[in-house]
């Protein structure tokens, strides 16, 4: 998932964009080398918390995991400070977390995950909304976030990214906002 810094908080540097071919998406991450990881179908529950962002992911394949997470809204690349906490039993979290705090939105997602140098290139198709590429650079413990922002730069430009297509908000943001 990515290295810790102090109190178990990771850091990425993070783009999200429509993606208006994703074919060529695909085309182009494997023309620069990406590993392709294969395909995961994850769903998204965010729960209403005071602070930061607060969801259950449960994927497949894979297991489940709670994220607590603050990111601005922005359309550029913007650090996101995250915590991940794997879990055994995420149908019953679940339960819990929507009886404590509601449940704001859930967002269902197939994803397509290409891996180049520290980056995490997600190809995605949302329920709802449509397709989206969102990069993740992935920060060591005490990176000056300097080359996670370049690869994300690098990327942006292959990958054709301009600043028409970028999204400001998540998904969890864009269908509370369609739904209204």
């Amino acid at each position: 998932m990515g290295p810790i810094d102090g109190d178990g908080v990771r850091r990425n540097i993070e783009l999200k964009a429509v993606d208006p071919a994703p074919a060529r998406s695909v085309h182009t991450c494997r023309a620069i080398g990406a590993e392709d990881a294969g395909v995961i179908h994850q769903l998204d529950t965010y729960f209403a918390v005071p602070h930061g962002r607060l969801k259950l992911r449960v994927e497949s394949p894979g297991r489940p995991h709670l994220l607590q997470y603050e990111r601005a809204d922005r359309p550029e690349a913007r650090q996101s400070a995250y915590r991940i906490v794997a879990l055994d039993d995420g149908d019953g979290l679940r339960e819990a977390l929507a009886a404590a705090l509601g449940v704001v939105v859930t967002v269902e997602k197939r994803r397509r995950l290409f891996l180049w140098r520290q980056v995490r290139i997600h190809l995605d198709e949302v329920a709802g909304l449509g397709s989206f590429i969102e990069l993740e650079a992935v920060a060591p413990a005490g990176s000056d976030l300097a080359a996670e922002h370049s690869h994300v730069a690098e990327l942006r430009g292959v990958l054709g990214i301009t600043d028409a297509r970028l999204c400001a908000s998540g998904y969890a943001a864009q269908l509370i906002a369609a739904q209204h």
